[in-house]
């Protein structure tokens, strides 16, 4: 698997994926994913050795130097790929984003998603609430999550 930054000729590729991963509420549009990109996120693809696009991932950063803020918008693999490594080969190249800036990371993740949740925690995520009916249709909850800027991790 690579990491690359996200191509927008696989945006229809990621609406798929979306489709397949949260069809009980209100997947990503083409839309969406390409106004993440106008917008300047940080978005990766996980590419297999055939440039097939099976995960992606995005990291928005708001604030100026010394006080940047980053939040996780999305993260989606390809079920197939699922428990290989992708979703943590995304996650783990955002948080290096985030930790060059000098961010703390921000991120909702439904309340019953526990492989997502655990994925967090051994990142050094943890919870801070909840949001209720965050996500729509379904109505299904969330916990919001942060991860401590590196400076407050106490590494330098």
């Amino acid at each position: 698997m690579k990491l690359t930054p996200l191509r927008r000729k696989d945006i229809a590729r990621c609406v798929e994926i979306e489709k397949l991963l949260f069809a009980g509420d209100d997947p990503w549009s083409s839309r969406a994913f390409h106004s993440e990109l106008d917008a300047g996120g940080y978005y990766l693809g996980a590419y297999t050795d055939e440039d097939v696009l099976v995960g992606y991932a995005g990291l928005a950063t708001v604030g100026r130097p010394g006080d940047f803020e980053s939040s996780v918008h999305t993260i989606g693999v390809d079920p197939e790929y699922q428990g290989m490594g992708v979703g943590t080969g995304l996650l783990r190249a955002l948080l290096a984003r985030a930790d060059e800036l000098n961010a703390p990371v921000f991120l909702e993740v439904r309340t019953d998603n526990d492989r997502a949740i655990e994925l967090y925690n051994r990142h050094g995520f943890t919870r801070l609430g909840v949001r209720k009916r965050y996500y729509q249709p379904s109505g299904a909850d969330a916990y919001t999550m942060k991860r401590p800027a590196r400076a407050e991790q106490g590494v330098s």
